[in-house]
């Protein structure tokens, strides 16, 4: 009897030792999955914080490259308007050289045409001012309402 006690006792313990070890096999093999479905999420994680970064960046270049076409042109249409500028000064000055041999019919003439013109530079000059300060209302609203990626949302995404 005392063989039989034994052969179940040791019969007890080799099962149990069979079960620790599948059990130790089976929580491996959990803890593992766990590992790889967080490593998974971090892969995602960062996969789209770069995808984020890259769209960021394209729209950043984007607005550069934008940014210096209208640069070219404004500084094209700034070297156009002081050639014209220029070219407007020596007609004031051949003009008033002329003024001062004129009849006075032609110098109230000239008078009227010129108080016409400054009236409607100073039309254009206002409509000019309107627009301008439009522009920089635009300017404000556009920049107090651009999104901002908070940096730490990011780090902690990669971090982890």
């Amino acid at each position: 009897m005392n063989l039989s006690l034994i052969t179940h006792l040791a019969l007890a313990i080799v099962t149990a030792g069979a079960v620790w070890v599948f059990q130790d096999a089976r929580m491996d093999a959990a803890v593992a999955e766990v590992r790889l479905e967080q490593s998974n999420e971090r892969i995602g994680a960062v996969t789209r914080a770069r995808a984020d970064e890259r769209a960021v960046a394209k729209t950043y270049q984007e607005a550069l490259n934008e940014a210096r076409t209208r640069e070219i042109s404004v500084r094209r249409d700034r070297d156009a308007a002081r050639a014209e500028s220029d070219g407007l000064r020596d007609q004031a000055a051949d003009a008033a050289r002329r003024l001062a041999a004129a009849p006075p019919a032609a110098v109230l003439e000239y008078a009227t045409a010129i108080n016409q013109l400054f009236a409607e530079c100073s039309r254009s000059y206002q409509e000019l001012a309107g627009k301008a300060d439009g522009h920089a209302l635009d300017v404000r609203t556009l920049t107090a309402a651009w999104p901002v990626i908070p940096v730490r949302v990011v780090d902690a995404a990669v971090s982890n």
